[in-house]
């Protein structure tokens, strides 16, 4: 049966009906703002359930169920939101709310909603459509402002025992090391998130004085306008700085990637986030290294990168995909 995937974001709710081979056949969205109260976002979010199965032309009987990724950390067990910052939830009964909404407005007494990480849904959404054939464990790193994760083991979300786990942005890779938003000092996503890529290839070009990421930042003078994609610009263009950076940071990836597999060995390691529109450049130095530095050296198996290859739309299908797992 057909399956409607939600994306709850700090800016926009996105959705889509998602067919059994894992196809969105209709795409739909509405703001977010998140300065409103959880039932009137929730209410949003059943609205467009019911304006989506109504340009698929079916309706809520027809689905198999509703599943919902949300940034924080859920309770999935029960469809929980127990905090997430980005959109300033605590304790909110996401699943309960909009199955009771959605019961409310349609003759549909009983319908099927599921909630988990966001990070979970991608990783679902990109291991549901790989290609490669047979690929059953596999884990996510997005690598945006912060780094987020997703694990999957033998085809079922790993999530961890208790609310919170599999949170592997914040493994520690140098003990003492940078302060991490999440308190602690040394964590994974301290050294290779986009935000911690950009502020190192910013310190870098403040301390010489000829490089192209000056002159991809503009004119501001402490290079508060170098971004992301100035980086990968400047390492395709072999700016000497942006290289250097470049490499200390595929170091500090490669080592937290090396962790994963020792400790899970998946067969497929997701890099997804808008770090990895530069994914030609990193494919084959991360491929060597883990190589080189997993346990068991060549006589183990190494997971293959790759690079998430679905965008906005693997949290959504990951998320429709929810109601297929036990």
């Amino acid at each position: 049966m057909k399956r409607v995937g939600l994306d709850l974001g700090g800016t926009y709710i996105k959705g889509g009906i998602v067919d059994e081979e894992n196809r969105i056949i209709v795409h739909g969205a509405t703001p977010t703002m998140t300065e409103r109260e959880p039932e009137e976002i929730i209410r949003d979010m059943a609205s467009l359930v019911k304006k989506l199965t109504e340009e698929a032309g079916i309706t809520l009987r027809d689905i198999a169920g509703i599943g919902i990724g949300s940034p924080g950390t859920i309770d999935a067990g029960s469809g929980k939101v127990l905090y997430s910052n980005n959109i300033r939830w605590e304790n909110v009964p996401l699943a309960e709310l909009l199955g009771k909404m959605l019961a409310e407005d349609t003759d549909c007494s009983v319908i099927k909603v599921r909630v988990s990480n966001d990070a979970n849904c991608a990783a679902l959404g990109e291991l549901v459509c790989d290609t490669d054939s047979g690929v059953q464990s596999a884990v996510l790193l997005t690598l945006g402002t912060g780094v987020g994760s997703g694990i999957i083991l033998n085809g079922k979300l790993y999530e961890g025992e208790q609310p919170g786990g599999a949170e592997l942005g914040h493994m520690v890779i140098c003990h003492g090391g940078r302060q991490c938003s999440c308190g602690r000092k040394g964590c994974l996503e301290a050294y290779v998130s986009a935000s911690a890529l950009v502020e190192d290839a910013r310190q870098a070009a403040r301390d010489t004085e000829e490089s192209l990421l000056r002159v991809l930042a503009g004119e501001e003078a402490d290079l508060r306008g170098l971004n992301g994609k100035h980086v990968i610009e400047a390492v395709r263009k072999k700016d000497t700085v942006a290289v250097k950076v470049f490499e200390q940071y595929l170091e500090y990836l490669g080592c937290g990637i090396t962790n994963i597999i020792n400790i899970f060995r998946p067969e497929v390691i997701y890099l997804g986030g808008g770090i990895c529109e530069g994914f030609e450049l990193m494919e084959e130095t991360l491929q060597k290294y883990v190589k080189q530095n997993c346990f068991g050296g060549e006589i183990a198996a190494v997971a293959r990168i790759k690079k998430a290859a679905h965008g906005n739309d693997a949290g959504i299908i990951g998320a429709a995909a929810l109601i297929d797992i036990e």
